[in-house]
């Protein structure tokens, strides 16, 4: 079978132009939404919109199977395996309050007492689910992406924020929150921290908030 050559004449700056739809997703463009364990959010009254705020770093997950290797004549034969799934890790800006600094300090504790080991057996009891959504320019459609017409709201009043791609990690749960350095030497400088949170799965939602993987179980 003959290789098909690129057709080079038609690599053209406009044909690339035609071919980024929406003029490519934007990795400063997102949201995380958090659900903390009942008792860990303290008297915190806007803690929920304060997490979507503050979390100014996160990311889109990355998809794993472990390949298994079977051995044949001096080679190996690679075959699909389990699926694996890393580690989550969020970074946070610390407000003065340190609202969410203290809930996940609340949420380990309950898991496991500093001072006598004791905690929360009951996974159900400490795992909770958490989003992330990447999201379109404001007033871009997202009717060819993934999300269809799924929406956030915007920054004005019944503005609306169009969500490319969204993801629901499933029983989660915090397992090393980040030392903040201290020092005189870092003027003009807000502190931030990162969670590392464990993920039992996730899925990629459709506007309906379903998995996009329903169809094919």
């Amino acid at each position: 079978m003959a290789l098909d050559a690129p057709e080079i004449g038609k690599r053209t700056i406009d044909s690339f132009k035609s071919k980024l739809v929406g003029g490519g997703a934007r990795p400063n463009l997102f949201e995380v939404l958090l659900n903390f364990p009942t008792g860990t959010k303290g008297d915190t009254s806007d803690f929920d919109e304060k997490a979507r705020f503050l979390v100014k770093a996160a990311n889109l997950p990355a998809s794993n199977i472990t390949p298994i290797d079977v051995p044949f004549r001096g080679r190996n034969l690679k075959i699909a395996g389990d699926r694996t799934f890393d580690v989550w890790t969020i970074t946070v800006i610390n407000d003065t309050d340190f609202a969410i600094r203290n809930a996940m300090e609340r949420w380990m504790n309950g898991m496991n007492n500093l001072q006598n080991a004791t905690g929360e057996t009951t996974p159900n009891d400490y795992q909770t689910d958490a989003y992330v959504y990447q999201l379109g320019r404001n007033g871009i459609a997202a009717a060819n992406s993934t999300q269809g017409t799924a929406q956030l709201d915007g920054p004005k009043n019944g503005d609306k924020v169009p969500v490319l791609k969204a993801y629901k990690f499933h029983g989660i749960f915090p397992t090393n929150i980040s030392a903040i350095e201290l020092s005189y030497d870092q003027p003009d400088t807000i502190e931030e921290f990162t969670v590392d949170l464990q993920v039992q799965w996730w899925d990629a939602l459709n506007p309906d908030g379903n998995s996009m993987f329903a169809e094919t179980r």
